[in-house]
């Protein structure tokens, strides 16, 4: 069954805006990136999704490519965003296949709940490899790509059509500090600035680089990870001002804006879309039970049982 437009984009968009587009975009086999991936292609473009497993990607580019009649979306699977010479194959062969790069989302991620203490040096390096080098590889693989597309479509252009575009998928943890996150901290920090680098030097070919940074998105494994199952939705929501978690349809909304021509002057910055969440969380917000206050957890060495794919131990501070 086809997934409903409405759980990806919203109706503020006109049908063929991103005609005889294409997007490449790693992480999207994951929730995140196939909302994001499916609202693009609904909208008139071709895809490449990029993953690590063959068959989850595989599979997704096939659901994926049933939100619009004779849309062509190709699944890579078996590429590490680590492996500078594999992601530039992919797209190569993106290329090679579909056309073109004319938008690009580096959504690739690692997460897991770890004080300090209990973060070894190869994990705090394996989050950062990810994040921010896979961040920097995607880069380097499809910009060549970016700055033809940008040449063909200049910025604003008359027609409303655009290409040249980067986004990478960011957070809001290092903006206020963030216990058991200053491996992710680290990493997206480095994407932030990475994206102002890029517009800096790519913006004078056309190219355009931003960031999205999400808050809490519901039904996603990156809130399994962070949020513990005993936290009901309602009091998670009450330390959001906008009173609800997001939405996958959020950040996809997010991204045509970014990709679309009301975007065209928006560049090296990050688009928080987190219902103002990330200004009240200054304190611990991710792998607590309800029960845990801060700091006396640190001083426990306690952190929450009840995350997907949690530490199996408890980590002492």
């Amino acid at each position: 069954m086809t997934v409903p437009r409405s759980e990806y984009l919203s109706t503020a968009w006109a049908e063929g805006i991103f005609a005889n587009r294409v997007v490449f975009i790693t992480g999207g086999a994951g929730s995140i990136g196939s909302a994001q991936t499916r609202a693009i292609v609904h909208l008139g473009a071709d895809a490449c999704i990029i993953g690590r497993s063959v068959e989850k990607t595989e599979a997704a580019a096939k659901e994926i490519a049933k939100v619009r009649d004779g849309s062509r979306v190709l699944g890579i699977g078996g590429v590490d965003v680590r492996n500078f010479d594999a992601l530039k194959a992919a797209a190569d062969r993106c290329v090679k296949e579909l056309g073109s790069i004319d938008y690009v989302v580096a959504g690739a991620a690692g997460n897991f709940i770890a004080p300090i203490s209990g973060l070894s040096p190869n994990a705090f390096k394996a989050v950062i490899e990810i994040d921010a080098i896979g961040t920097f590889n995607t880069i380097k693989a499809t910009m060549s790509h970016l700055i033809r597309s940008a040449s063909q479509n200049p910025n604003p252009n008359p027609s409303g059509s655009t290409g040249g575009r980067f986004l990478s998928v960011s957070a809001t943890f290092h903006y206020t500090g963030m216990p058991l996150q200053a491996h992710v901290s680290a990493a997206k920090a480095a994407i932030d600035s990475l994206m102002g680098s890029v517009a800096l030097e790519y913006g004078p070919y056309g190219v355009t680089a931003n960031t999205i940074a999400p808050g809490a998105i519901e039904g996603t494994e990156g809130i399994q990870r962070l949020a513990s199952s005993q936290v009901t939705r309602g009091e998670w929501a009450k330390g959001i001002p906008s009173g609800r978690w997001g939405s996958i349809r959020d950040i996809a909304d997010a991204t045509v804006f970014l990709f679309s021509d009301a975007g065209n002057y928006v560049n090296g910055t990050s688009l928080v879309v987190d219902g103002a969440g990330w200004r009240r969380q200054g304190g611990a917000a991710v792998g607590v039970d309800p029960d845990m206050t801060y700091p006396e957890f640190l001083f426990s060495g306690e952190v929450s049982k009840f995350l997907k794919d949690g530490r199996k131990e408890k980590s002492k501070i």
